[in-house]
């Protein structure tokens, strides 16, 4: 943090000074300018010049040699002119040979001073001048300085350890075997093992990659470097391997140490031949390879990444003696999520009769970013409802708000939406209710929560580490539960299926070109593929996909018509409770159905 207010500072300044050098040329600029358009209020036509000359009401003349500018005083008159002449030398010429014979005129030459070719130089090399600012102060911006931010063995150390870190046990002593090996890796080298140089972390965001990587070096009491892929990515070529040089340079210094780096992908996904910024995003990932071969076995430098998109990253990065392991970072199990709680809710005043138990339960697939932020919110609600600590209400009220949205009561609509909105949720939960896999509904809601008419939630007290087939299937039933409410009861249908089906299209092309679960394609993987690459299944393999996602999608419609048509009575019966009290809850809903 320190260092980018540091490197803010550095910016802002280079910006005011580019500012100031603009306002003071342009200063100039306007002086020139004006001064030229007052001089220009007094000038005299060259062809008026001759005509005033031949009258005979020319006193004085001053001409400086070389210029197209003359200096006229008039006769009888105080005020001084100035002329522009074709070619000064000529019009010497004529006044010596006395073509105005009979006018006693007073001709000064003065030598072109230095001074004078000032303003001219100066116009002419303003654009110049403005252009070199701006490349001075962009490539400052781009920060051709040492980068990354470092926590130093002698000043600020990352506080982070491994009884920080809560649900990835297996992961933490799998982890454990890399700070041995910056502590003491003479024990290992005597054993003739060499230092893995590289461990990637991947995983969905939020999971907790950096909090661990951290840990690894607050736990091994070495300096820690972190810096951004994104922060290597420049538009001038060869500034993203520059830095990588850098980096790596303050590494070798600081050794021991481990070098982190965020959202690798930024800079290691695989190399193309295209030009331009694709050529930078090579040559960046060519020195990165090349700085971790470069590693001797004196240097005790770990490489730390993490990503979100593993499959996106460059072969050659993921090879034996470069990122040496790759550790899976999941999302928290029951356990886990319980102690991530645990932790979260340290310093906070939660009331006694809040269960994280029942909150881990009913949490499940969230990550630890989520949970954190689930208390945090808690926390803000419970200090609005001016509440003494933190209740059960503020937290479930927590859990809506960062899985929906806000909360929206005064939001106004007309009754014939309303009713619509009640049918369609009506839908979904009636629907679910009767479909084995399905997860139990936990609350209906016809009050607009964000983007959302609407909402229908269920419970999520089961970690899944597979989906079958025909939980799949019935998902997209139930996803269309609320389409198939509004076509029974409306005989109309509306826009607010929109997402409803945009998701269940998109489960139906997976299980078909993904899962390989199309009975008439087979277990055949067509997603990522280029066309020419899918071309070997047949010409019209394209066609046959989407014939198989569609049949998919028709039938959970129909199945979905025929489940409400069978159970009006406790579809009408949601939805105009719904009407009533604008909301149900789980043990409501249930006596619905006893």
């Amino acid at each position: 943090m320190e260092k980018d207010k540091k490197n803010n500072k550095k910016i802002l300044i280079s910006f005011i000074s580019l500012l100031a050098l603009i306002v003071l040329l342009t200063g100039i600029a306007i002086y020139f300018v004006t001064n030229k358009e007052k001089e220009d209020d007094k000038t005299l036509a060259y062809t008026d010049l001759i005509k005033e000359m031949s009258y005979g009401n020319i006193e004085k003349i001053e001409m400086t040699v070389g210029s197209t500018r003359i200096k006229v005083k008039m006769k009888d008159i105080e005020e001084e002119k100035r002329a522009i002449v074709p070619n000064t030398e000529a019009f010497i010429k004529l006044l010596q040979e006395k073509v105005f014979e009979g006018n006693e005129i007073e001709l000064i030459q003065k030598p072109r001073s230095v001074a004078s070719q000032i303003p001219g130089t100066i116009m002419s090399l303003f654009p110049t001048l403005i252009m070199l600012a701006l490349v001075v102060m962009i490539f400052k911006m781009q920060g051709l300085g040492e980068k990354g931010q470092v926590y130093e063995e002698t000043g600020r150390k990352t506080k982070v350890r491994f009884k920080d870190v809560a649900g990835l046990s297996e992961e933490k002593e799998e982890l454990i075997e890399i700070v041995d090996f910056l502590k003491k890796p003479e024990k290992f080298t005597k054993m003739g093992a060499k230092i893995p140089k590289g461990v990637l972390l991947y995983g969905k965001p939020g999971t907790g990659k950096t909090l661990i990587a951290k840990a690894i070096a607050g736990e091994a009491d070495v300096p820690f470097i972190s810096m951004s892929g994104s922060e290597f990515i420049e538009m001038f070529a060869g500034l993203g391997a520059s830095r990588v040089r850098k980096l790596f340079d303050k590494a070798r210094k600081l050794a021991p140490c481990i070098v982190f780096i965020d959202e690798i992908d930024a800079i290691g996904s695989r190399r193309t031949s295209n030009s331009g910024a694709e050529t930078e995003n090579n040559q960046t990932l060519n020195q990165l390879l090349v700085e971790m071969d470069g590693f001797s076995s004196e240097e005790t430098i770990i490489v730390l990444a993490a990503t979100n998109r593993p499959e996106m990253l460059d072969k050659a990065l993921l090879r034996p003696g470069r990122f040496d392991r790759q550790i899976t970072i999941p999302a928290p199990d029951l356990k886990g999520r319980l102690d991530i709680l645990k932790i979260h809710s340290e310093g906070k005043r939660i009331s006694d009769t809040v269960n994280l138990e029942s909150i881990a339960e009913d949490t499940a697939g969230f990550t630890g970013a989520e949970l954190a932020n689930i208390l945090n919110e808690a926390a803000i609600i419970a200090t609005i409802n001016k509440h003494e600590d933190i209740e059960n209400a503020d937290i479930e009220e927590a859990v809506k708000k960062v899985t929906v949205g806000i909360e929206k009561a005064s939001r106004t609509y007309s009754e014939k939406d309303k009713k619509l909105t009640a049918y369609h949720e009506a839908g979904h939960a009636v629907v679910s209710q009767y479909l084995p896999t399905q997860k139990a509904v936990k609350e209906v809601s016809i009050i607009p929560r964000g983007v959302a008419g609407g909402y229908t939630m269920y419970k999520t007290d089961e970690d899944k580490y597979y989906v079958s087939k025909t939980e799949m299937q019935e998902k997209l039933v139930s996803l269309l539960g609320g389409r198939a409410a509004e076509k029974l009861v409306l005989d109309d249908i509306s826009t607010g299926a929109s997402n409803d089906i945009e998701v269940a299209t998109q489960i139906a092309r997976e299980m078909v070109t993904k899962y390989g679960m199309s009975d008439k394609l087979g277990p055949i993987d067509f997603q990522g593929k280029e066309q020419n690459d899918i071309l070997i299944f047949g010409e019209n393999i394209g066609d046959k996909i989407g014939a198989e996602v569609k049949e998919l999608i028709d039938k959970a419609y129909t199945e979905a018509q025929k489940l409400l048509i069978e159970h009006r009575d406790k579809l009408d019966a949601i939805a105009q409770t719904l009407l009533q009290k604008e909301k149900i809850s789980e043990q409501e809903f249930q006596r619905l159905f006893e």
